[in-house]
């Protein structure tokens, strides 16, 4: 077997037009897939309820199947289709389909979380505040295999629940919702950056596959159902400057993912740059569901690096504290009950710190 005959089977094994369906049934079921009706409206709130109660008691199974059932990928994967095609009329009803449904889930998850009488902030909670560049890889690359699924002839189902899984729209919206209803804007402004970020890259991916699939430009500029040739090299024109700025809007959009990342390497990894003690060898995950327990209004733990630089020695010490963040300040009794908790299951704390929300 030669070089040669190895490229044309490479290529015809990567081909994406192999198995594509007609363009106007791709059309057909992006569009569909983001029809709004009441169905779609209280399958969206249902799906918000299970993800805030997913949230609030800190349950994984409860935040994946509220992603199963969230309708919001189609708004999505419309809003890819319009700017593939450079469909005007389809964007602004794809956009104009998100925004509504953003405005129900933070209404739905910020209600909720008004009424919980759980206040802390769980682990989940935590992990659907912050966006890093891992979050804009898998957005992008759930994009991608979303609209590649939906390019088939016959719709892969179960890949389009993996990809909504993968690519979690509602828990950070959900999160939105809880920094809402405390009055927490940072923790809101955060967890919206992280939803945007994930609708933008999926929609990003899913835009590639489309483009890479030769999707029609729309040609009738000015709607009256009829193409010129004037129409035609317009849109033809404007197009490539239209692409180049979306990347290059995206690109600035997700520089602060860069920052975020660089926080959470540089609290993995020592100056030295070896790699320190990740923070699930200190069993974080446990001593935070029993502090819920144990400690009243009770808001976060974690584990931290604190270094001191004595002169005399010209030596830098490395100690280890572990912080607990409460609404209020705890007594005497309930700090030496928390500190005896964490010691029990965490080895290697030098220091126990208590400290107060707001101050």
């Amino acid at each position: 077997m030669d070089l040669k005959h190895i490229a044309v089977e490479a290529r015809e094994a990567f081909d994406m037009h192999k198995g594509r369906a007609k363009y106007s049934t791709i059309r057909d079921r992006i569009l569909g897939s983001a029809r709004l009706d009441g169905i779609h409206m209280f399958q969206l709130i249902a799906a918000m309820l299970i993800a805030s109660i997913g949230l609030n008691t800190n349950s994984t199974e409860a935040v994946i199947g509220a992603m199963l059932i969230c309708p919001l990928m189609g708004s999505v994967l419309a809003m890819a289709y319009a700017v593939a095609s450079i469909d005007m009329h389809v964007l602004r009803h794809a956009v104009g389909g998100i925004l509504l449904q953003c405005g129900i889930c933070l209404v739905t998850s910020t209600l909720y979380f008004l009424i919980s009488p759980l206040s802390n902030e769980t682990s989940e909670l935590l992990t659907n505040s912050t966006a890093t560049i891992w979050d804009v890889l898998i957005a992008l690359v759930g994009g991608f295999a979303g609209a590649l699924g939906l390019s088939r002839r016959q719709e892969p189902q179960t890949l389009l629940a993996g990809v909504a899984v993968a690519t979690a729209l509602m828990p950070p919206l959900c999160s939105v919702g809880y920094g809402l209803s405390l009055g927490d804007f940072v923790h809101a402004g955060t967890s919206l950056y992280e939803f945007l970020i994930n609708v933008l890259f999926i929609g990003f991916g899913a835009t590639i596959v489309l483009v890479a699939l030769k999707i029609p430009i729309k040609g009738d500029l000015d709607g009256d159902g009829r193409v010129t040739s004037e129409e035609l090299a317009e849109a033809n024109r404007e197009t490539p400057v239209l692409r180049r700025g979306l990347v290059i809007g995206l690109l600035l959009f997700a520089l602060p993912c860069f920052y975020f990342s660089g926080q959470i390497v540089r609290t993995s990894v020592a100056e030295n740059g070896t790699v320190f003690e990740a923070r699930d060898s200190y069993d974080t995950e446990k001593i935070t569901q029993e502090l819920e327990i144990v400690c009243p209004g009770f808001r976060s733990y974690h584990i931290g690096t604190e270094d001191s630089y004595n002169a005399q020695s010209d030596s830098l010490t490395r100690r280890v504290v572990a912080t607990v963040e409460t609404a209020s300040e705890l007594d005497a009794q309930q700090q030496a009950t928390a500190e005896q908790l964490i010691r029990l299951h965490a080895e290697g704390i030098d220091e126990v710190a208590f400290e107060v929300a707001g101050q």
